[in-house]
Formats: structure tokens, sequence, C-alpha cells
């Protein structure tokens, strides 16, 4: 009995795309180039032997077909946690930039993108850069890569506006790519044969039913998860509930024809907005085994490329690739002017976004298995992916500079004033009496993502009893109303901002116009009197600083002022503070109120 070998095994076939793809990555990482192009290139790479060397790797091109549930799930894990990075309370100050951003990529990238595609696209081949093609390949240049850019702001240790801006942009950005391209697609395919029913009109309908549907069902996934896990799931299997809701979301919206991507990404929302902390568990789950997941996802991604293709379409890969570029820079920088962020984020912020990734590939792979696209389905695969891989090649090395231009790169050691982000400041307060602007300040900072762990109104109360003792209001305009925690481990405030002053009786007889209200653990009580006496001594001291904080246009520009390198001597490096002059318990002590 002779032995024969078949190697037409799933199993086998997958084993065989895994190896080849990490030692790919691994090869490409040893020149300091990202894993991901290394996977993609091997998956290219894999399909040319199974193609032109039979028999040489076990596998055939259709291996890659035959993992769609495999590629569904990978791509529902990546949209998940692009929703899951969308907590709303923790956007309160980015959402009017953030919403330009979102039209400037609807608009302007994708204009941009589809003229330059179609014109100079269509000038170099007439035959496949159709209008069809070009609509397409917008909507697909205006997706992000959320993994790839949370990698790199992580390597680069990076923190700022600039970096809080980009890492909850490429997740909003996923989402209008994904309308815009369900819109796309289902104009092209629209039946207008009756008159009330026009092509405009199916794809307006398509794309409210997809983001309906698709938010009915992430939403209905996620809240079942969450009520498991409040009754009946111990915290040891909360990573494992996190992942059936992924299959589960994207399983479900299949079913109703709607976008599993779009599912999965609704679902990440509510569950990061009604359970934060969820969330964490369930990234922790799959961090060990996300090397896995996207070493295979993206060899497989490789193999749907005929790189035979890109040779005869290297113009046009050239092209979408610049106009992509030229896309993203111009409709984030033109955002960026309209919602007068500082200028280091609007020079910055297009080249942080060139990073193409996940949901890229799945909008390409909807294309392929749309039997009505079935026309620009090669050539939007060829070029879309050919792009993609020197969108990987060289985004993340765009991302990296863009956050070390902006001064953001190396700024994730403690600092005294880490808790004073972009979201924990307010300007423009307005109040005719300290309680009304306490009450205030104490509102929003129980709306941020970690509130103090006192209930709101017994805080209120511990920080009025304080104030009727004896004020807090310094010399210069500034108050620092605080209340002392029994639970708790770090030191949490809000800082309200008043460019015209408010009228509360201080010693000095000038106006405030900076309110720091801090709740503070007893634990965190020596961090409490540095942040007191270094606000206090920058305050009086440092007059460019103070009017530029008094002056802030928005919790932005704020947020300059403080944790510019120019405010070194107020919000410092903490392993720096023992050996600062000045900083110390004593000096604290004599400017507490």
């Amino acid at each position: 009995m002779g032995f024969e070998f078949i190697p037409d095994n799933a199993l086998y076939q997958l084993a065989v795309i895994l190896v080849v793809g990490i030692i790919g990555g691994e090869i490409l990482g040893r020149f300091h180039l990202p894993k991901v192009t290394g996977w993609i290139f091997s998956g290219i790479v894999v399909r040319f032997l199974s193609e032109y060397h039979e028999g040489f790797t076990g596998l055939n091109v259709k291996a890659a077909s035959g993992f769609d549930v495999f590629m569904s799930f990978v791509l529902g894990y990546i949209a998940f946690t692009v929703g899951a990075a969308l907590h709303f309370a923790g956007l309160r100050n980015a959402r009017g930039r953030l919403g330009l951003l979102m039209l400037g990529e609807a608009i302007v990238t994708f204009s941009v993108v589809f003229v330059l595609m179609y014109m100079a696209g269509g000038w170099l081949d007439p035959e496949n850069m159709t209008v069809q093609a070009s609509l397409l390949l917008a909507a697909i240049a205006i997706a992000g890569a959320p993994g790839t850019t949370v990698l790199v702001v992580q390597e680069a240790r990076s923190r700022g506006i600039l970096t809080r801006t980009v890492i909850a942009a490429v997740a909003l950005i996923d989402m209008v790519a994904v309308g815009i391209f369900v819109f796309a697609a289902s104009y092209l395919t629209g039946d207008d044969s009756i008159a009330w029913h026009s092509p405009w009109q199916t794809a307006l309908t398509s794309v409210a039913y997809e983001f309906g549907m698709a938010l009915v069902v992430g939403g209905a996934s996620a809240l079942f998860a969450l009520g498991l896990t409040r009754t009946v799931v111990g915290p040891a299997f909360l990573g494992p509930t996190m992942v059936a809701v992924i299959l589960g979301a994207w399983g479900a919206a299949s079913g109703f024809g709607v976008s599993g991507i779009l599912a999965c990404t609704f679902a990440g929302i509510v569950v990061t907005n009604v359970q934060h902390d969820t969330v964490r568990s369930a990234e922790a789950y799959l961090h060990s085994i996300g090397g896995v997941l996207f070493a295979a996802f993206y060899t497989l991604a490789g193999m749907k490329l005929d790189f035979t293709l890109v040779l005869n379409s290297a113009a046009l890969v050239v092209l979408f690739f610049v106009a992509r570029f030229l896309g993203k820079y111009s409709g984030a920088f033109a955002a960026m002017v309209v919602a007068d962020v500082p200028k280091r984020v609007r020079n910055n912020l297009g080249l942080a976004l060139v990073p193409h990734g996940g949901v890229a590939v799945g909008l390409v792979l909807l294309v392929q298995n749309s039997p009505n696209l079935g026309g620009v389905a090669e050539i939007v695969t060829t070029v879309a992916l050919a792009a993609l891989a020197i969108n990987q090649l060289v985004g993340p090395s765009a991302t990296r500079f863009a956050l070390t231009r902006a001064g953001e790169t190396g700024k994730d050691l403690p600092r005294l004033l880490d808790f004073l982000d972009e979201q924990h400041i307010t300007v423009n307060v307005t109040g005719k009496t300290k309680e009304e602007i306490i009450r205030l300040l104490a509102s929003q900072l129980y709306n941020t993502k970690v509130p103090p762990a006192m209930p709101q109104e017994e805080f209120v109360q511990h920080v009025l009893k304080r104030e009727a003792g004896t004020t807090t209001c310094l010399s210069e305009g500034l108050m620092i109303p605080h209340a002392e925690l029994e639970e708790g481990d770090d030191i949490t405030g809000i800082l309200g901002i008043s460019s015209q002053g408010i009228d509360l009786d201080a010693p000095d007889g000038q106006p405030v116009h900076a309110i720091l209200l801090l709740a503070t653990p007893k634990a965190d009580r020596k961090r409490h009197l540095e942040v007191l006496a270094a606000f206090a001594t920058a305050i009086t001291r440092d007059i460019n600083l103070r009017e530029q904080l008094y002056h802030a246009r928005s919790a932005a520009h704020a947020y300059d002022v403080l944790h510019a390198d120019a405010a070194g001597e107020l919000n410092y490096f903490l392993e720096d503070a023992m050996t600062r002059a000045g900083i110390t318990e004593e000096v604290a002590d004599n400017n507490t109120p």
C-alpha cells in the first residue's frame, strides 16, 4: 500500500499560511520595517509559488477563499476595538474637531481620490479605470488603520492633543469609509427602472438601513452580553464573552444582509460607554493571540493580490497612493483650520492618518464577493491592496514622524498634571457664586471616564464646607477648591477657565480666571500638595504662562499651555520631584489654603 500525502486540509493550509507569514514578518522586522508589510508580502509570495510551482506549498490560489469565516472574525475584532476607542465621555472637548475631520474625510479625501483616479487614471488605463472603479477606490481610500496607528503611538510613547485626535479619529474615519462605500456600491448597483426609485434613493435607503440595522444588531449583542456579565458570567470569562459578542454581532448582521464591520463597531461603542472596564478584559484576552490572528489575516489578504496584475497596473497603484496622501493631508488640514486647533496639530494630522489597514481589506473583500461589482473587482482589488502594501511600508513611519514633529513622542512618563488632559479642562466658565461654579465643574468632573470615588453631591458638600472655612482663592486670579476622599488611589480634577474673569471676593480683589477643582484620595496627598504648590508658584511668578492659560481659546489650547516644554516648572516629571527646589511638602503647606 503506497503512501500519498494530500494537503487538501484546511488546518494544514492555515498552518502553512501562518508559518510563511510569521517568517516574512520577522525578516522585514529585522530591517526595522512593519511586520504587517512582511505578512502581506508573504501572501504574495505564497500565491506566486502556488501558481507557478504547483505542489511546492500544498496550497492553491483558491485556498484563501476557504478562510472567509476566519477573515470575518479578525475584521470583527478590529471593528470592535475601533468602536471601543470611542468613549464619549472622554471625547467631550474633541467632538467639534472630530466632526469636522469626518466631514473633511467624506468630502475632501473622497473627492480628491475620485477626481484624480477618474481623470488621470482614466488617461493611464481608460479600459479599467471607470467611474465605478474610481468611486469604490475613493471610498476605500478613506479607511485608516487603527491597529497600526495605536501600535505606533505605543512604541513612540506619545501623549498630547495630536495623539488623542489620531486615536479617536481612525475609529470614526473607518465608519465614514464604510458608510460612503455602502452608498457608492448601492448607487452603482441600484435599480432605476421605477421613476420614483432612483439610484440616489436606493443608495440613501441602503445606507440608512445598513447603519440602522447594524446599530440594532451590535447594540443588542453588546447589551445582552453585558447583562450576562452582571448576572451569570464571572470576571474570568469576560474576555470570552466579548469574543462571543464579536461573533454574534457579525453573524447576525450577515443574516440581515448588513455590514458585520459596522455591527461590531457599534457593539464596541456600546460596551465601552456602558461598561468601560469590560473592553479592557476583551483586549487583554485576545492580546496573547493577536499576533496569530493578524499574521494569518494579512498573509491571506496578500494571497488575494495577483502580483502580475500589479506590475501591469503599477502607474495606477502609484497614482492611488499619491491621491490618497493628498486627500488625507488636505482634508485633515482644512478641517483643523476650521476647528482652530494648535498649529502643530493642524500641520501634522494628515501625515499621522496615512496608514491603511484592516477595514480597507474588508471593503476590498466585499467588492470581490459582490456579483454586481464583478466588472471592476479585479482592478479595485489590485490597486487597493497593492497601494495598501505601500502604505503599510511608509504609513507607520509617517505617523511616527508626525508625532515627533508635533513634540508628542516620549511624553508618556508620569508628570504632575497628567490628570489634566484635554477632557479635564473647560473654557468659558460662567457663574455668579462659588457654589454655582463648583457645582458646574463637579458635574463635568463626574461625567469623565473615571469619576472620583465618592457620590457627587457628597463631594460638592465637602468642597463647599472647606470653602466656607477658608477661601481657596489665591492671588493673581487662581482658585483651587478641593476635597479629600477616603477611597481611591490617584488624584483627579478639572480646570475651569474664564477669560473675562469672575468676581469671587478673592483676597487680592482681582477677578478669578482659573478654578482648579481637585478630588484627592488620602493615599495621594503628597501629589495633591505638589499640585497646589506648583500651580501657586507658576501662576504668581510666570506672567507669560498666566496670560496664555487665562486666555486660551479652547481646551486644546489650554492643554498645550500646561503640557508644553516651556511649562516644565509647572508640569514636571514625577521622577524629578525629589530633586526640585521649592516643590516640597514644606513649600506646599505654605501655599495650602
